[in-house]
């Protein structure tokens, strides 16, 4: 019995000298630490992504012109008029499918998108195809995440370093 209580003393003893220490747990954290890690993380991501984009153009047999910034778009279907520019105020029909076809938004459902090229808030991949297109043209879009909400999805039915395939057309542009 008076063993048990000595070791009962011993671990209350340690407790409290334990409380009495402070550990200083902050480390100084260095970003460079961590970039050149992170840069290739993101480099694998992205070419995992174009991996994807090109599988799926060549399963569908798609005809796609790709931009500097990767963005892919087929016009299908010419429309007339100037070639829309910063400042103009287009509205658009759409589609956006992810990459595994899931429909996630439908103009026919969520109602036509009006956006003032330059000033609109909207993915950057569709404003950058919206500069290559004219009224009434139609076409297909590949925009890829980092093009379009990248790392945090949309808050609502976009996930993260999600793909978009849209399908759009122009149905008015009011010019500048």
């Amino acid at each position: 019995m008076n063993s048990y209580k000595i070791l009962f003393y011993i671990i209350v003893c340690l407790i409290i000298s334990a409380c009495g220490n402070s550990v200083d747990t902050k480390k100084d954290i260095n970003p460079d630490n961590y970039k050149k890690g992170l840069e290739n993380a993101n480099k694998k991501l992205t070419r995992t992504e174009e991996l994807g984009i090109e599988g799926y153009i060549e399963r569908y047999g798609w005809k796609m012109n790709k931009t500097g910034s990767g963005l892919r778009i087929d016009i299908y279907s010419e429309g007339k008029g100037a070639e829309i520019r910063n400042g103009d105020l287009v509205k658009i029909k759409f589609k956006v499918n992810l990459i595994n076809g899931t429909e996630v938004y439908n103009s026919d459902i969520d109602g036509v998108k009006q956006i003032e090229i330059g000033h609109s808030g909207v993915e950057s991949g569709l404003e950058e195809a919206l500069k290559f297109m004219h009224n009434h043209d139609k076409a297909k879009l590949i925009i890829p995440s980092y093009l379009a909400f990248g790392l945090l999805g949309d808050d609502n039915k976009i996930p993260k370093r999600a793909t978009l395939i849209y399908n759009i057309e122009v149905i008015d542009v009011k010019l500048k």
